[in-house]
């Protein structure tokens, strides 16, 4: 049984209770405690009524009482913490995943604006925290609209041995990340699940000429599509042999990568995309333009995996 446990941020709405349940069920396939914090926005320190004398009970907290509420009656493991915090969520969430397996929340809570996709808690615990961060969306989200007409070169037939909806992940045949990959092929592991790798390459090529240039020479779709499954094929090599029991297929696709992924994630049981690792001149954390259009549109939960550690 591991010692990290899975956290779920919960904060009363019907979103976080939806992550809740995911999380629950995490926790079950890891034999992991789960951890459920509350985070309160606004300190006793903040209402010059009120004098704090010491950290919150979470015995007080009406937003735990009512997922206590909710859970009651369930039987057998996971071991369950109950967990409440002051401060700001944006801050304290990614904290809450320093010491964990797992952080999983909603893709909106109670505050900010009805329309907008993604809530600004759940940004920046996908971006901060140093454990994998799932979230969840809401029911129904990406399945209203008719999916895009894009070209399925490269795809190769589903294995029929393995029922049920796949593990999608992102792969960046430029530049790999080694984590998202054993994070992916772990998970389909954990579900029973396949595992489709969805390696995306630009296409069509765009290219700019200043006047009297002479145009390039042609490049034949058929050998970037090659070499795109030649360097995929490579880099999932040692994850297929640690991992012999998931049966992970390779679409090579051309087009959008963020595109390529929302599609796929319409039938996915879940996405998993990396995170931008940190740069020498840009220090701070950065999430990437596919994983935010991917956390903003997908259909199905969103595994956000911190990169690797660098190599000394």
């Amino acid at each position: 049984m591991s010692t990290q446990p899975v956290v779920a941020a919960v904060d009363g709405s019907d979103d976080s209770l939806r992550a809740l349940e995911w999380a629950l069920d995490a926790a079950r396939r890891r034999e992991a405690p789960l951890r459920i914090v509350h985070v309160r926005q606004y300190a006793p320190w903040a209402q010059p009524e009120v004098l704090a004398a010491g950290p919150p009970d979470p015995d007080a907290d009406p937003v735990l009482d009512r997922v206590r509420a909710h859970l009651a009656g369930r039987t057998g493991p996971p071991a369950v913490e109950y967990a409440a915090l002051e401060g700001a969520p944006g801050v304290l969430l990614p904290e809450a995943g320093a010491t964990a397996r797992l952080l999983v929340l909603g893709s909106r809570g109670r505050g900010g604006f009805a329309s907008l996709l993604l809530g600004s808690n759940s940004l920046a615990a996908a971006r901060d925290a140093e454990c994998p961060v799932v979230v969840v969306p809401r029911p129904g989200r990406g399945t209203d609209a008719a999916p895009p007409d894009r070209p399925g070169r490269g795809t190769d037939a589903a294995p029929p041995d393995r029922p049920g909806r796949p593990v999608v992940a992102g792969l960046h045949a430029d530049s790999p990340d080694e984590a998202t990959l054993a994070f992916a092929f772990a998970e389909a592991a954990l579900r029973g699940a396949p595992l489709r790798i969805v390696a995306a390459y630009p296409w069509p090529l765009q290219t700019w000429m200043l006047p009297g240039e002479m145009p390039p020479p042609a490049i034949d779709q058929d050998a970037v599509e090659h070499e795109t499954r030649a360097l995929a094929d490579g880099f999932l090599a040692p994850h297929r042999e640690r991992h012999p029991e998931v049966t992970a297929r390779t679409d090579v696709l051309p087009g959008d990568a963020a595109g390529q992924l929302v599609e796929a994630s319409r039938d996915a049981e879940l996405v998993v995309v990396g995170r931008h690792r940190r740069r020498l001149l840009v220090p701070a954390r950065m999430m990437g333009s596919v994983t935010q259009a991917v956390l903003l549109h997908a259909a199905s939960p969103v595994a956000v995996v911190p990169p690797a550690p660098p190599e000394e």
